[in-house]
């Protein structure tokens, strides 16, 4: 399959207002997929069908899917020498927010593989339990992203301020 478009075709933009609704993720363990998509990063459990689980955030039918069906037992995701999908990423509505799920991954000795500082947000990288990457990140508001004179706009990687996040927590709680 060549995903080239036709010669001549004309350009196409994604509509104002997309944006990606959900993952779903083939888990090789439900139970401990549950445990740490529901117990340690607390996601409400909105449907539980035994080979396949909803989670939510807010109430929302799902934003996150789980499946056993072609997985149970199976082996993790691989990170090197396959195509897939290299993380999902998880919004936080405020610096608060993303501040108290990473002291609870600390708190239960959870390992973080990453922190950054990207100038339009503030991110932390894990891998799920079945090797799914994930980040979890919170936007900081337009008028401070960084740009250049011109206005275009641009991203760094910086290491992030954890002592800063964390205390952001205990700020706003």
């Amino acid at each position: 399959m060549n995903p080239t478009p036709s010669p001549g075709a004309e350009a196409y933009v994604v509509p104002a207002g997309t944006s990606i609704g959900h993952i779903h993720l083939q888990v090789t363990d439900m139970k401990r997929a549950l445990a740490f998509y529901h117990d340690l990063l607390g996601f409400e459990v909105m449907l539980d069908m035994g080979t396949a689980a909803f989670l939510s955030a807010d109430g929302y039918h799902h934003h996150i899917g789980l499946n056993i069906w072609h997985s149970q037992g199976g082996r993790p995701a691989q990170r090197q020498g396959v195509a897939g999908l290299y993380h999902a990423a998880i919004l936080y509505r405020d610096r608060a927010g993303l501040a108290a799920v990473v002291r609870r991954l600390m708190q239960a000795g959870y390992p973080l593989l990453g922190a950054s500082d990207h100038g339009v947000s503030e991110a932390i990288y894990l891998d799920d339990p079945d090797g799914n990457g994930l980040e979890l990140y919170w936007d900081r508001p337009r008028a401070e992203w960084p740009t250049t004179p011109n206005g275009k706009l641009t991203m760094y990687t910086h290491p992030l301020d954890m002592p800063g996040l964390l205390k952001s927590v205990s700020n706003e709680q």
